[in-house]
């Protein structure tokens, strides 16, 4: 079975993300596509596994297997987490329905390190782009301060909102260069201060529900003999 059937015919979860689930498109956007497929069972009897992760086939696509995408929700993926909170799904099989069903089994207050890791590395990269260029790529900072706000009001509420709201302008004149990065950066520091503050009286719990996550693998794979 190649990948690409795979994703053709054993998808039971896809979903539009970037900027068109957060809110943010413009007329000159991608439509960038998440899926999941679990792979049938007997596939994993074999020295050669089925992968875990799949590029395509159309343009701006990208799935994973159900096994693969469970982990790294586990370990409170940025990416991962959002795909299951998207406001734009596009496809769901009834074994879908069930994973989007355990989307509060992945949250937990880890998120807070997953998330904050991640925009670290990300604002690492932004500033060198200051110092070679004199500003940094607009539209990642656009994205960065889209993260941190995503992480504080997820530690503060216990949800994870993927639109922007009513953000949306204020984050698109970044991405149009029209807030200075030294403004930037202090809206980036600010974030990051209210995530650590929140995530002490998170809602969260402090681990993901791994067995829960477990069962529901089990009953998948069971169903895909």
């Amino acid at each position: 079975m190649t990948p690409e059937e795979l994703v053709r015919d054993h998808t039971i979860y896809s979903c539009v993300m970037g900027s068109r689930a957060f809110g943010l498109a413009t007329e000159d956007s991608d439509t960038d596509r998440r899926g999941v497929y679990l792979a049938p069972t007997p596939l994993f009897w074999r020295f050669d596994k089925p992968p875990a992760h799949v590029d395509g086939p159309a343009e701006e696509q990208f799935s994973w297997e159900l096994e693969r995408f469970c982990e790294l929700a586990l370990r409170s993926n940025p990416n991962i987490l959002e795909c299951l909170h998207s406001p734009v799904v596009e496809h769901v099989t009834p074994l879908g329905g069930e994973l989007l069903a355990l989307r509060g089994a992945f949250l937990s207050r880890q998120a807070h390190t997953t998330f904050v890791r991640y925009a670290s590395g990300q604002g690492r990269k932004l500033e060198a782009d200051v110092r070679q260029y004199g500003a940094p790529r607009w539209k990642h900072a656009m994205h960065l301060l889209r993260l941190l706000t995503s992480c504080r009001d997820l530690l503060r509420s216990g949800e994870l909102r993927v639109d922007v709201g009513e953000e949306r302008e204020r984050l698109l004149a970044v991405k149009r260069g029209e807030v200075s990065w030294e403004e930037c950066e202090r809206w980036m520091a600010r974030l990051q201060d209210e995530a650590d503050r929140a995530q002490d009286t998170s809602p969260l719990p402090a681990a993901p529900d791994h067995a829960r996550v477990e069962d529901f693998l089990v009953r998948a794979r069971l169903s895909a003999l």
